[in-house]
């Protein structure tokens, strides 16, 4: 049976509006859980249903879409919003609530104040709040905080699962699959054979003295591409690839983490953090000795 939530008529249905305002509607949804239970395409039909309803609107939109970041600007629909925001074209925008909005305290409060800017007022439905309230400003401001704190919980959480999975010697991030190798019937890596005899010669040409130029012409002359399908290889896939750690059997983890919860970008790990090297985790396709004088400032522990 379908939720229905009755829309407060003096918040929403304001008896002052005389102008046709032209509002718009925010619908996301992060999870399957929050799917089952407010999809998309119920939030889109509740809102609809409030706009047509009210004489005195007309709708500049409902925009939906999944997404579960938490910087705005990856969520396309949004910034398709906000762009018809900077036109003009819209006078008041319809959410859920404020976790739809942002779950990013800096984003928040700044999408707001360019909203207010804008002369554009908000509905939070659940939480029952006006953007152009001046009195209700620290009660959105804290609602978006602990917004906030909800994903930063979310994410220590999975951050520890991670870590455990390291640590028990388990990770499904140890089975990544690189060219030289594919997963075999139990999930594991196994070696690809004719991939791995090209991953072989690499290192030889390599440790004979061939310039990363070299292979890659060599590379093109055979008609190898990429493992992204490129006719050409470039100087860092072939250096990465040298350095890989996999070809000798062994899984580096690690080696990278996100810095902090707002960027959500993934920097080097030059020993900030712990890593965790899991040795003759799968087959070798390369000598320890040969990896060894390709990469000589990278000695492997037997």
């Amino acid at each position: 049976m379908a939720h229905v939530s009755e829309v407060p008529a003096g918040r929403i249905f304001r008896p002052d509006e005389q102008q046709v305002l032209r509002v718009a509607a925010y619908c996301r949804v992060s999870t399957e859980h929050e799917e089952q239970e407010t999809s998309l395409e119920m939030q889109e039909a509740h809102f609809r249903a409030i706009i047509e309803k009210n004489p005195n609107w007309k709708s500049a939109g409902i925009f939906s879409e999944k997404a579960s970041g938490l910087n705005l600007k990856e969520r396309p629909m949004f910034c398709a919003l906000m762009r018809k925001c900077r036109k003009k074209q819209v006078d008041l925008i319809l959410i859920k609530s404020i976790s739809r909005l942002a779950r990013n305290t800096l984003d928040f409060l700044k999408t707001l104040r360019e909203l207010q800017s804008l002369n554009i007022d908000i509905y939070f439905e659940l939480e029952n709040l006006w953007l152009h309230e001046q009195t209700i400003q620290l009660a959105i401001i804290i609602y978006g905080a602990m917004a906030q704190a909800e994903s930063e919980d979310m994410s220590r959480s999975i951050k520890w699962g991670i870590k455990q999975g390291f640590t028990s010697g388990k990770s499904g991030y140890a089975d990544f699959v690189c060219f030289g190798y594919k997963r075999g019937i139990n999930g594991g890596l196994i070696v690809d054979a004719p991939n791995a005899e090209i991953v072989h010669k690499m290192f030889e040409l390599r440790a004979g003295g061939a310039s990363f130029g070299t292979i890659s012409d060599w590379l093109y002359g055979q008609g190898i591409p990429t493992p992204t399908g490129r006719s050409r290889w470039s100087r860092e896939t072939i250096s990465k690839l040298l350095k890989n750690e996999k070809y000798v059997g062994d899984v580096l983890l690690q080696k990278t983490y996100v810095k902090d919860l707002l960027s959500g970008k993934q920097i080097k790990n030059t020993g900030e953090k712990e890593r965790y090297l899991y040795q003759y985790h799968h087959p070798a396709i390369v000598r320890r000795e040969l990896f060894e004088k390709v990469n000589p400032d990278r000695i492997l522990e037997e």
